[in-house]
C-alpha cells in the first residue's frame, strides 16, 4: 500500500497497526486522524518498531459532532488546519509526502511536537468536550431538567452541540490525554471559582472584569483566526 489512513477510535490503534504491519514497505506513508498524539505513537513504536519512519502522525482540525458515512462532506477539511506531530525517526520524505496529501485537500498545514500538541488540545478541544458533556449530564440529573432544556435557545444548543459526538471516540480521547485534560480541567475550575466568588460577594466590578477579559480574549482569537485563514 502507498498511502494508509488511520480513521479509528485511539484505543484501536495499536490493533490497527498490527492488522497492516504486513503491508508495509520502505515507500508506504501511514497517518492517523487521532485527537491525541503521544499514545499514537507509542503504538506505532511498539508495533511498527523498525519501519516506525513512515508513520506521520497527523490530526486535521475539523469534523462533525455526527459519525457515519452518511455524514460524509467533500469540503470538511477545505480551509482547516491540519497539524503534524513528527518524531525523531520519521523520514523527511514520507513527511513530504504527507503535507503534499494535505495540501491537496485545501489545508493548512502546521507541524510541532506531540507534546505540545497533546497540551494545547486538551486545553482548545478535550477540555470543551468534557464541559459539554458534564453540563449536560447535570442538567439532566435534575428533577426539572427536562422542562429547563425544553426552554433553551440558540445559545445553549451551540454551546453544547459537541456533547452529541460519538461516546466511544470521545471516551478514548479523554482518557489517552488524561493528564493533560485534569490538569486543564483543575486550571478551568480556577476560573469558575473565581467568577463564583465574585457573584457570591455581589460586586460587579470585579465580574465585569473577568467578563470582559473573556470577551476580548475571544475576539483577539477570532480576529487571529480569521487572519490565518486568509
Amino acid at each position: 500500500a502507498d498511502l494508509v489512513l488511520l480513521a479509528v477510535p485511539v484505543a484501536a490503534t495499536e490493533a490497527t497497526f498490527k492488522a497492516i504491519r504486513h503491508l508495509v514497505t520502505p515507500n508506504t506513508l501511514i497517518m492517523d486522524v487521532g485527537s491525541t498524539k503521544r499514545e499514537v505513537i507509542d503504538s506505532a513504536r511498539r508495533v511498527l518498531r523498525d519501519q516506525v519512519g513512515v508513520f506521520v502522525p497527523a490530526h486535521p482540525i475539523t469534523g462533525k459532532e455526527l459519525a457515519g458515512v452518511e455524514h460524509a462532506d467533500a469540503e470538511l477539511y477545505r480551509g482547516r488546519q491540519v497539524i503534524l506531530t513528527p518524531i525523531e525517526r520519521t523520514l523527511t520524505a514520507q513527511l513530504e509526502k504527507a503535507k503534499q496529501v494535505w495540501t491537496a485537500l485545501g489545508c493548512h498545514v502546521r507541524q510541532m511536537s506531540p507534546e505540545a500538541h497533546d497540551a494545547a488540545y486538551a486545553a482548545v478541544s478535550h477540555l470543551p468536550h468534557l464541559i459539554a458533556f458534564a453540563l449536560m449530564n447535570s442538567i439532566k440529573g435534575q428533577a426539572d431538567g427536562d422542562t429547563y432544556l425544553s426552554l433553551a435557545g440558540p445559545g445553549f444548543r451551540d454551546f453544547t452541540r459537541i456533547a452529541a459526538s460519538d461516546p466511544n471516540i470521545w471516551r478514548d480521547i479523554l482518557i489517552s490525554n488524561r493528564e493533560e485534560l485534569i490538569a486543564q480541567s483543575r486550571q478551568f475550575q480556577r476560573a469558575l471559582h473565581a467568577m463564583e466568588t465574585a457573584i457570591a460577594a455581589g460586586n460587579p466590578d470585579a465580574l465585569e472584569t473577568l467578563i470582559d477579559g473573556a470577551s476580548a480574549a475571544r475576539s483577539h482569537w477570532r480576529m487571529t483566526a480569521i487572519k490565518s485563514q486568509g
